[in-house]
Parts: structure tokens; sequence; C-alpha cells
């Protein structure tokens, strides 16, 4: 199907991509080209607008935008709604009418403290002395005990769902330490299995008839349209991918990751990988897979992820509406509004919010690209870092990797410290919104224009509301000691000590030791 929908004058619209945030939001001046096929981090066939109408599709919609006038292709029915008047009225219409919140909590262990992840800490070189080092470095430094991730290289080849035993002599023991310490313990995992392991083998020769029997009449992995395994190629090479849609690989990969919860005390997993780019028929490069499309496949490697209460994705096509744990991808360790850099996480997190998904975590402080660990003469910039962790403080969520207290000189490394209670000391606050949005559905990050309809905020993208009644306005400059803020009107209290009055462009001190925050006065 295909639809014509011509911009009003003035109006703005929000949606899509997170991945194209930037973008957003689109107005008659736009010149814009996308497919959700190949959609980057959470993806919704949703546009929502400043004047009260929203767009919707079940299905991933091919979308151009030129001349004020947004043309959507799509194989399933779009539609066009007028819903009421301001950004709020479209959200809430589309959320009750295709993605309602079932009023479900994630864990609030996500919420009350900073995360961590081993993954830029260690990268591929997880192991267990190196992972108890961690912990209990973050407990001696003053942090407190939330959920550990403990990320890529825990395991053997792809597929198999092991403790790499050499690196790892006892998990057992290693996840009794890390509960002990008040860490739940989540495991890295993708949907991919190498093509030329021991779960790989078992089922391709049982595919050939050299193994009969093996893996009696199932047949694990998508499969291309002549019947063998699809090939696709990701991050670390070539590797067959399992078909969530199919019950027998749902019971495989359930029986591999039960067994961790049951012998190890895994509390949850991490999952990567499966984005509806990786499902692509376009990615499989030994034939063709036409049996199933990419967004039915990524749905449901999602969908399977909630079964165990501690998850977390990053890459999900229409999961708005659900309690599930989402995060940005991953940044650079870098400023400005490009690159991934810093500037990129709260435009993202705004739209994450306006498309469905409110339990966001911006990604690692200092950022998750692996690859800076390994640029010659890279170092760490330690201003961008205390940013970043700012950043983080008041979003639903925080979660670091690199160790402040390795990585910075004791005085940044304190701010980082300050920014992760700053988050403990507003978890009250937090976990009311959660409760709320479970229910209702509304952004936690905030847009101004969401709560301030009509009132010129509709391209502010660097401040933000953290429900309604604390407005955020992070330092994303280098070097910028100083702050501009607008602020709706009403009476508005800056870092509990200043009271301003709103409805005007002020300029706050934000030095370095500084997040810019104000709480309104009713």
């Amino acid at each position: 199907m295909e639809l014509k929908v011509k911009m009003l004058k003035g109006e703005c619209w929000y949606g899509g991509s997170v991945g194209e945030a930037l973008h957003n939001p689109f107005t008659e001046d736009s010149i814009y080209d996308y497919d959700m096929n190949y959609g980057a981090n959470q993806t919704m066939p949703l546009f929502i607008s400043s004047y009260g109408r929203y767009i919707w599709c079940e299905k991933p919609m091919v979308v151009h935008m030129e001349n004020g006038e947004i043309t959507l292709n799509s194989s399933d029915d779009i539609i066009l709604v007028k819903a009421g008047e301001t950004l709020k009225d479209a959200y809430l219409c589309a959320s009750k009418a295709h993605f309602p919140f079932s009023g479900k909590v994630p864990p609030l262990k996500f919420f009350e403290s900073a995360q961590y992840n081993s993954w830029m800490e260690l990268d591929y070189h997880q192991s267990q002395e190196e992972i108890l080092k961690y912990a209990h470095g973050i407990v001696d430094n003053g942090y407190t005990p939330g959920v550990l991730m403990i990320d890529e290289g825990w395991h053997t080849r792809y597929g198999l769902w092991e403790w790499d035993f050499t690196k790892f002599p006892d998990p057992k023991k290693m996840i009794d330490e890390l509960h002990a310490l008040g860490f739940k313990v989540m495991l890295w995992v993708v949907p991919l299995v190498t093509a030329d392991g021991q779960a790989f083998s078992m089922n391709y020769f049982s595919y050939l008839g050299f193994l009969d029997g093996a893996c009696g009449d199932k047949k694990y992995f998508l499969r291309t349209d002549d019947g063998k395994p699809a090939i696709i190629e990701w991050w670390n090479g070539f590797s067959a991918i399992l078909n969530m849609c199919s019950e027998d690989d749902r019971e495989f990969l359930d029986s591999k990751l039960r067994r961790l919860v049951d012998e190890y005390g895994v509390d949850g997993f991490k999952f990567d990988g499966g984005n509806i780019e990786m499902y692509n028929p376009r990615r499989v490069i030994n034939g063709e897979q036409t049996r199933f499309s990419a967004d039915e496949l990524n749905i449901a490697w999602n969908e399977f992820g909630t079964r165990y209460e501690y998850h977390e994705y990053k890459d999900t096509f229409k999961g708005g509406g659900k309690a599930v744990i989402q995060r940005l991808q991953d940044r650079n360790h870098k400023w400005g509004a490009h690159e991934h850099g810093l500037g990129t996480i709260l435009p993202s997190a705004l739209l994450q919010g306006l498309i469905g998904h409110p339990f966001i975590c911006p990604d690692m402080v200092g950022g998750g690209e692996w690859s800076f660990n390994y640029m010659p003469n890279f170092e760490i910039d330690t201003e961008l870092f205390v940013r970043m962790a700012q950043m983080s403080a008041l979003f639903p969520m925080m979660q670091f990797s690199w160790a402040p207290w390795r990585v910075l000189d004791k005085k940044h490394a304190e701010l980082c410290l300050e920014s992760a209670k700053l988050h403990a000391k507003f978890a009250p606050y937090i976990i009311e919104l959660i409760k709320e949005s479970a229910i209702s559905g509304e952004p936690i990050v905030r847009h101004m224009e969401y709560e301030y309809p009509h009132q010129g905020y509709e391209k502010i993208t660097d401040q933000f509301l953290l429900g309604k009644n604390i407005l955020v306005a992070p330092v994303i400059v280098k070097g910028q000691t100083k702050r501009k803020v607008l602020l709706p009107e009403g009476k508005w209290l800056y870092l509990e000590k200043t009271e301003y009055n709103g409805g005007k462009l002020i300029e706050v001190d934000a030095p370095i030791e500084v997040l810019p925050y104000f709480r309104r006065i009713k």
C-alpha cells in the first residue's frame, strides 16, 4: 500500500527508527529517505505529529519526504489518524490503539542504582578473576551493587552457550560470590551458531542424513528455500542463526539458557544481535530465504527474552508497549551530535519515548564502542567521561563499564561516583514514573513539546523532562561551563537551591561538577 500525507504549515513529525533520531523532527523542509527493513536500534512503524495526527502500519515502511509531503509504502495497510491537537494526543491515541501497555513493571533492580557491564572494561578478554576484581572494585569504590552483565567472551563457541572453563574455572562459585556482594548477574547471548561448531554440525549432518535421529525430527536454524541452514555475515564472522519463529529453536535455546540459570545461578541475559537487518533475506549468503520476514524473526527474538525476568535488548522492531529493558546502540567516545557521540544520546532517548519505549538505558558511560580500546594513541577524555555520567544520571537507568576508579584521576572518578549517587537519590521518583508508565505508556525521558505543546519547543532536543516535574539540561559541549536553558512557565528550583521564574531563556553556571537540573515548584 502507498499513502501520501501532506504536512501542515508548522507541523513537526517524530518517529521511525531511533538510529535516525538526528533527523527528527521532520518538517515541511525535510528531504529524507528511509527503509525500516534496515532499522537500527528501536524501530516502530509509527510517526506522530505535533498537531495531533499519527501514521501507523503493522509492517515496516519505506519512507520518502520531500516538498512537504510524506510518501509511505508497505506490504500492509497504512493509516493516518487525527487523534487530537498535540503530540501527547497523537502518542496516547496511537499507543492505546496499537501498542497498549500491560501494567507489567520490569525488575526495579534495573532502576534503583547504576548497572555495570564488563564489555569496555574487559572486551573479549572476560575471565572469572577479572570479573570478581571488577565487582569488588565497584563496591570498594563506593558504588551500590546492581545488575552486573558479563559480556561477550564468557563462553566457548557461539551456539553452545557453555562456559569457557579455561577462563571461568568455577562459574558457580563466582556467581555465588557476586550474589553475596549484592549483584544480579546477566550473561551476553546472541542467536548465532558458529558454522563449524558442535551445535551446528549435529543438526547439519542430521539434515544430510549422516546422523539420522541425532536431533530427532527437528531441524534447527533459519533455513534457505532448499532446506540448508542459512549462513549470514555478522560482526564476528559467518554463522547460522536461530529461527525464533520456530518452537523447536525456542525450546533449544531455552534449554541451554535454563541450564545456566539452574546450575550456575545466572539471573538473566543480555540479548544482542537478532536485529531486523541481521535477519534480512539479503544477509543470507548461501541461498534465498522467503518463508519468514525479517520483522517477524526480530519480533520473535525479542519476545523470547521476556521469559527471563532479567533481560536487555537494543534492536527491536515494533517493540513499543512492552515491559522490556531497552538500551541505545553503542556510542563512541566522542563529543558532538554526529558519529554516535555524546550529543546523539539525548535526541535518541527522546525518540525512544515517543515511539513507545520508556524503559530505556543510554549506552555505557564513556561509550560502548569497543574498537576505541585498540586505537593507536587513544586516551580517555576525562571531561567527556564525566559529562556522559551526568547525562545518564537522571535517565531511568545508567550503566558503567570502564571502571572510573581505574581510568580516571581521583577528581573525575569522584564526579562519576557523584553521578551514580544522584541517580540513586532520584530512584524513588524514577520508580514512581516506571510504575505509572507501565500503565499509561507515557515517556519517562520526555520531550519538551510533549508536556508543553505549541510553545516553541518542537525542535528542542538538548534538554528533557524526567516525568513532568524535573527538567534536565546536560552539558554536551566540550569546555562549556555555562548552560542556557529554556524554562517553561511556572516556578522552577535550580539544584534544590535557587528559584527561577519560567517562560524564558535563562543561563546558569554549569562547571564540570554540576549537572544542571530544575524541579518544578507546584
